[in-house]
């Protein structure tokens, strides 16, 4: 069921639109915190872990045990991960927070989400055509 809905394609897509919405809400604290004494930013790793899981190769789906997987890696296994970053600041009270920067990571954060759900709502808009027998 899983392969005819999508696949790991879909997957993948769903990995990179909940990585998006969990870098939303780090950049929302973020900017929460902008005046908290020592606060340090946070950010959200996930495109260059699902990079280095595509660059390993999509896994081929084998029908016998004996047959030989030619990669290991599941970039739809992909987690996002939130990283601390201590970089020191250029204010005095510790906090490393720059308003600007946040707010421009979270446009392009915006952009990046409606463009990964653009291609999730096209895979399903081809499923759909298929299951209606390509008419309209």
């Amino acid at each position: 069921m899983d392969k005819f809905l999508g696949g790991q394609t879909a997957r993948v897509l769903e990995r990179a639109m909940d990585g998006a919405a969990l870098r939303h809400k780090v950049i929302a604290n973020n900017i929460a915190n902008v005046n908290t004494p020592n606060f340090k930013r946070s950010d959200v790793q996930f495109e260059t872990l699902l990079a280095r899981s595509l660059q390993d190769g999509m896994p081929l789906t084998t029908t016998h045990p004996k047959h030989l997987a030619l990669t290991s890696g599941d970039p739809a296994a992909v987690q996002p991960r939130i990283v601390t970053d201590r970089s020191i600041s250029m204010r005095n009270d510790g906090n490393n927070v720059d308003i600007d920067v946040e707010n421009a990571r979270m446009l392009e954060n915006n952009v990046y989400f409606e463009a990964v759900a653009r291609q999730a709502t096209a895979i399903f808009e081809r499923l759909r055509t298929a299951i209606k027998g390509g008419g309209s």
